[in-house]
Formats: structure tokens, sequence, C-alpha cells
């Protein structure tokens, strides 16, 4: 009888599991080996490389049966891991990695293997890096999205209904005035809030370089919604380099018409839409404690005006 292939986790991910989700958490990651040994069985996979692993995901680098190259992904089930599943089913590798098989009791996907050492912050030339995220997410949110995808309108009216809480966790007058300025934005936009495929998450270490194609986009988190939604993390790609640039506002100018050209948006629309990411992602911020606006977001919204 042969040995059971087996898949080590890394301690770093051990701690990463048991930081963000606590028991569970811990109680996942427990099982993780024995769920990987089934997995890499029951689709005749045999480990080719190094186990990687972010803040909630595993990926160990995979042969299939027939010597293809592919990537096994192990993450916790949740809704996002689930909208994910769909994102990629209906995209069906169109820009994006694709997915050859998944397993929907443990959320686990069989994914085409990109080159996870090459992304898209390598391309030095920031109009030839935005370009290409650009045309990818063009082509992503050029797809209606399902029925079964969360909306953004309602992603849109939890926000706002967490505004009046939030803004007195902010210390600085200024800070309450254009927190409460951006939910103005998006309650403006919130009745036609959009039904296309949105990644949610789309900068440039979320695109790989790939054999299929040159760039394929990773990591999907779909939603339903308005194009303008998806366009922040690819202004705030590379925010380090960007703020040391000791241009940003030229920068993220220059980023917002290109990407708006290239999806033929309306600049409004979409100048509006991403003062909502700026407003989600300070929420989240408040939830976490924090007393003051990131100076990345109040840099964004700054170069946006008269935009």
């Amino acid at each position: 009888m042969s040995t059971p292939l087996r898949v080590e986790v890394p301690p770093a991910f051990v701690e990463a599991c048991i930081r963000n989700s606590g028991e569970e958490g811990k109680e996942w990651v427990a099982g993780l080996p024995l769920l990987a040994a089934g997995l890499l069985e029951r689709w005749g996979l045999v480990p080719d490389g190094g186990v990687r692993h972010g803040e909630a995901s595993l990926v160990v680098p995979v042969r299939r049966p027939d010597g293809t190259p592919a990537v096994l992904k192990l993450q916790m089930p949740r809704e996002e891991t689930t909208a994910a599943l769909t994102g990629l089913r209906v995209w069906n590798g169109d820009g994006v990695v694709r997915l050859l098989d998944h397993d929907p009791d443990s959320s686990a996907m069989l994914l085409e293997r990109l080159d996870g050492a090459r992304t898209l912050a390598a391309v030095e030339d920031d109009d030839t890096a935005m370009g290409v995220l650009a045309g990818l997410l063009a082509r992503l949110t050029a797809v209606q999205a399902p029925a079964e995808l969360r909306r953004l309108g309602d992603v849109a009216h939890e926000m706002l209904e967490q505004v009046p809480t939030a803004v007195t966790a902010l210390t600085d007058p200024a800070d309450q005035r254009l927190l409460r300025s951006w939910a103005s934005a998006v309650a403006e936009l919130a009745g036609e809030a959009g039904d296309r495929m949105l990644h949610w998450d789309l900068h440039y270490d979320n695109v790989l370089s790939a054999e299929r194609e040159p760039w394929l986009a990773i990591d999907p988190e779909p939603l339903a919604g308005d194009p303008g939604f998806d366009l922040w993390p690819a202004l705030d790609s590379r925010w380090e380099t960007v703020a040391a640039s000791g241009e940003p506002l030229r920068v993220v100018r220059r980023r917002f018409d290109l990407l708006t050209d290239t999806l033929g948006l309306d600049r409004a629309r979409a100048k509006g839409w991403t003062l909502g990411r700026l407003l989600q992602n300070s929420l989240w911020d408040i939830e976490d404690g924090a007393t003051a606006l990131a100076p990345s977001q109040t840099a964004v919204a700054e170069a946006l005006e008269g935009r």
C-alpha cells in the first residue's frame, strides 16, 4: 500500500488562521493535512514545489495525472469563497485564472498554474502596468453578474447605515466632514448600483504572469455592481512608490483617466463609486479602532476633485 501524500502546513499560516478566525480557524487548520491528502488522492495530484500562503489561503503547486501543472488552493469556507467559485465559473478563464475543478464541501479549488513569482508590480512603467490591468478589468466587468452574487446596492445601504456612528469615532472635524461627503456621494448612486461582475480586489499583486495569456487576474471576490466601484484597488496599487514619487495626485489622476477611458465609464459616476470605496475602507478602519482617516484614502479623494 502506498503512503498517502502529505502537505506540510507552514506555522505562519497556522498562526494567521488562528489570529483571523479564532477557534474556528484553529479547528479548520488542524484538519488541513487530512483534507489536502484526500484531495490529492481524489484528483490524482502530486505536489510539485513549495507551498505558498497568504492570510486566508494555502496554495500547493501540483501536477495532474497527465503532467499538467496546476495549483490546489485551500481556504476556509466563507461567503467570499462561494462568490469566488461563482465568478471563476462564469468568467471561465477570460482574463482570469481558470478553475479546473473544485470541492463543494471544503471550497477547495484546483486552478491552472500561473507564475506566482511574477506579478504586474514587476512592470516598472506605471502606464504600461495600468494599461494591462485596465484591459483585464474591462473584460471582467463586461460580464453580467448572476443573480446569486451579493449586490452592490445592498453593500451601499449597509455602509450608509454605519456612517452616523462611525463619524463620532473620528477626532478631526475635517475627517468627519470628509466621511459624510463620501457617504453623500454613495447615497446619490445607491439606487442605480449596476449589475456587472466586479473583481473587487484587482491590484498589481493580483495579476500574475501566465502562459495562456501574458497576464491573468487572480483572487477575485466577486460582487454585482457598477464597474466604478472596482477602480480603487488599481488606483492604490504600489502606493508606497506612488507616495514617494512626490506627485501622488498626478499619478492617481492619470490612473483614473486611463481606467475610465479603457472601461468606457462616466467619470462622475466612477468618481462617486470610488469615493464609496474610500468610505468602505474607512468604515473598516474605524471598526478596527482607527480615529483618523488614512492618508492614502484622503489623497485619492483629493486627486479626484474636479474629475
